[in-house]
């Protein structure tokens, strides 16, 4: 048997309670791999490539390294576009894996800062994906919709009955040609790399910020926004935004 399998249970009937706990913690028993759960306890979400060059190891090295965090169920893939990007598995293993650095670590600080992959300021500072925001305004709107409990966002991103209200509140309307889209879902975002809100109350927001001049494309054209002063204004009475939320 290798240091990835379980003993059986005494009946038969799968691993036993300690071999699970074993194997959860042989997968995490590896400098490289912990500095991989190091980097994504940041928030953001990472190529195999990208945790290479960060670790300092080969690319085929962190891919076998990679696939035990995978199968332990530590850390998950998420494909957007082209590529597949890896996140801790979900805000449970986030704070286990949290804990247990902080008590290994004591000193540490509160944030493992990695850089963030270069993008056209405009671009990273506020855009459209398919047709909601992203960028620092998408990430700003989403994380101001946690706060204030407008949004559930552990696991599937999930709009609450305050959200409902905010929406209706705000002119974001949720019925209207809705069809089988769900009102709430979570997008990578690729500068940011963390979940951004999407679906439909994502798009009905920008449809409503468009249509009231609140964000404006350049003159070049193109997926990059500008916040108006009448956006700036909305997006304080609306969610307590500020422009250094998105610049």
């Amino acid at each position: 048997m290798n240091e990835t399998q379980a003993e059986p249970s005494a009946g038969g009937e799968g691993p036993a309670p300690a071999a699970l706990l074993a194997a959860f913690a042989a997968a995490l028993a590896d400098e490289t791999r912990a500095a991989i759960c190091m980097t994504l306890l940041e928030g953001r979400a990472w190529t195999a490539g990208e945790l290479a060059r960060i670790t300092a190891v080969a690319p085929s090295t962190v891919s076998g390294h990679l696939a035990r965090l995978l199968e332990a169920g530590i850390c998950v893939t998420e494909r957007q576009g082209r590529h597949s990007y890896v996140r801790i598995a979900d805000a449970a293993t986030a704070r286990l894996l949290d804990e247990l650095a902080a008590h290994a670590i004591p000193d540490r600080d509160a944030a493992h800062a990695v850089p963030v992959v270069a993008a056209p300021d405009p671009l990273a500072r506020a855009r459209t994906c398919y047709d909601h925001f992203a960028g620092r305004l998408g990430m700003a709107v989403t994380d101001a919709m946690e706060e204030r409990g407008l949004l559930r966002t552990e696991d599937v991103f999930e709009l609450t009955e305050a959200g409902r209200l905010w929406c209706a509140d705000a002119g974001v309307d949720l019925t209207a040609g809705r069809g089988r889209r769900r009102l709430a879902s979570s997008c990578l975002d690729w500068t940011e790399r963390r979940r951004h809100l999407g679906g439909l109350a994502a798009a009905r927001l920008c449809a409503r910020a468009t249509a009231q001049g609140w964000v404006v494309r350049p003159a070049g054209g193109g997926r990059a926004l500008e916040v108006t002063a009448a956006g700036e204004r909305a997006f304080h009475e609306l969610l307590g935004l500020t422009p250094e939320a998105w610049s």
